[in-house]
């Protein structure tokens, strides 16, 4: 069920309200129902591979959690991480290693025999398989206790407004809050809805909008010159994340209105001065992930200077493969490794004039690490914006090698992408830089919030794109 259908217009406010109409011991069973149907609504038969990892994790935190032998505790990890990666290998890279292995047979001389598999993936296989994971981890480690009531755990895992693209949250946070009797807040429903209301304006205004130029142009690339791949990429580079941060938005303000609290997911990225900031502001939810649970047990940056730098490289080839069965996203995840890693290393080099300069002009420097940054990152998407590195390569080419014309489209519909993005920037830069003079969705006048609701409402019934557009993010 996409957020942004009929459907989930229907079927979020009748969960609500028989959620607070529900005495509090049964409501549980009813949130886990729901998030059943919401699954299933996908594609019915793959909740059945959610149910066999879920009990696999299940009963190995129980079993972690009881034993006292340190080799036992460790193999019943592996146990439940096996079955979690292994789903993810079937269903997810299979065909992509057999597709390679099938390459390196070829030119080696021989034949690969190993028939490629007709399966779809299960939507959003990667953040529930992440979120099952760290349950056993944190259980594994001391910080969570085993969770002892079967019906709790599945609703940690498939709690319906984060369950297809996140966030990806961690068991201390959310299994508490289901036990807890939440009490219906007219602050907390007006928080929550708030968010809704951006979110979709992020993904049907924006982002779906975007994506008509993006798509038309990225299909036809050899048809374009540089300065229309390069608006392009930035279209997209604003899509992706107007795609994905509503999505997240709309989760964190559903779950809000029934009184749990999800971790933030975004926070303004592409007013990131550096790579490593741009990290600390994307995902947050899967890069702290691979923080906890891969880079830190590394060895992090407690280790030798190019140890170090092996083991961002590895987390972000990692992330990159996490994304999806590709190459061009394996390259993607490689340039951020890159870009992290040179930022490190230049960082113990002497400033140049250059340097020295915009040291002494700090307000310069950081619009032009902003620029930088946003520069890099934009580049990177094209990797993971094309459908194979083919596609990616030959973009990149005429973007750096001049190619003239330039394609707009149809000019209202081209209009209308610039005005919705510079209304975009405006509402970030005002919460980035916290300017109380402009304020509209959270303004202290009861009056202003609602023309503010009305004129968001309106916005996003004449300019938003509803033609079932799924999000990006939810084919990981």
């Amino acid at each position: 069920m996409l957020f942004n259908s009929i459907h989930f217009l229907l079927f979020f406010p009748v969960v609500t309200a028989i959620y607070f109409l529900l005495p509090h011991k049964y409501r549980w069973f009813w949130l886990l129902a729901c998030s059943c149907f919401f699954y299933m609504f996908f594609k019915a038969i793959y909740i059945l591979i959610l149910f066999v990892t879920i009990i696999v994790d299940y009963f190995a935190g129980i079993y972690i959690e009881r034993t006292t032998h340190p080799k036992t505790k460790k193999r019943l990890l592996w146990l439940s991480i096996v079955a979690n990666i292994g789903v993810l290998a079937v269903f997810k890279y299979f065909n992509f290693l057999n597709d390679n292995l099938s390459g390196i047979l070829t030119w080696a001389g021989y034949q690969n025999h190993i028939p490629s598999l007709s399966i779809l993936l299960p939507i959003g296989l990667s953040f529930h398989t992440f979120q099952a994971m760290s349950y056993t981890i944190e259980v594994y480690r001391g910080r969570q206790k085993a969770e002892k009531r079967f019906g709790i755990y599945a609703l940690y895992v498939m709690f319906f407004p984060q369950l297809v693209a996140g966030p990806i949250e961690r068991p201390q946070n959310m299994i508490p809050q289901f036990y807890k009797k939440q009490v219906f807040d007219p602050i907390a429903v007006s928080e929550g809805l708030k968010r809704i209301l951006v979110g979709l304006f992020k993904k049907v205004v924006v982002a779906d909008r975007l994506s008509v130029y993006v798509d038309t142009v990225y299909g036809n690339y050899e048809q374009h010159g540089s300065l229309t791949l390069i608006l392009a990429t930035i279209f997209f580079s604003a899509q992706i994340y107007c795609d994905f941060s509503g999505y997240s938005d709309i989760a964190i303000g559903a779950a809000r209105v029934m009184g749990f609290n999800l971790m933030e997911n975004f926070k303004r990225p592409y007013f990131s001065k550096t790579i490593s900031e741009f990290w600390g502001k994307w995902h947050i939810s899967l890069s702290t992930w691979f923080r906890d649970y891969v880079y830190i047990p590394l060895g992090g940056n407690r280790v030798a200077k190019h140890k170090w730098f092996f083991n961002l490289f590895v987390v972000f080839i990692l992330s990159g493969f996490w994304h999806g069965a590709n190459w061009t996203f394996i390259v993607w995840g490689a340039l951020h490794g890159l870009y992290l890693v040179v930022g490190l290393y230049k960082k113990d080099l002497p400033k140049g004039p250059v340097g020295s300069f915009l040291a002494k002009h700090v307000s310069l420097a950081n619009y032009l690490n902003m620029l930088t940054t946003f520069v890099l990152v934009s580049i990177a998407w094209v990797f993971f914006r094309a459908d194979n590195m083919s596609q990616a390569l030959g973009v990149l080419q005429r973007i750096f090698w001049y190619r003239p014309g330039f394609f707009i489209g149809e000019p209202n519909y081209f209009l209308y992408s610039i005005m919705v993005l510079t209304a975009l920037f405006l509402y970030e830069f005002k919460q980035e830089y916290g300017i109380p003079s402009i304020a509209f969705l959270h303004s202290n006048r009861f009056s202003v919030r609602m023309f503010t609701y009305v004129v968001l409402i309106f916005t996003i019934l004449l300019f938003g794109v509803f033609d079932g557009s799924q999000f990006i993010y939810f084919q990981f």
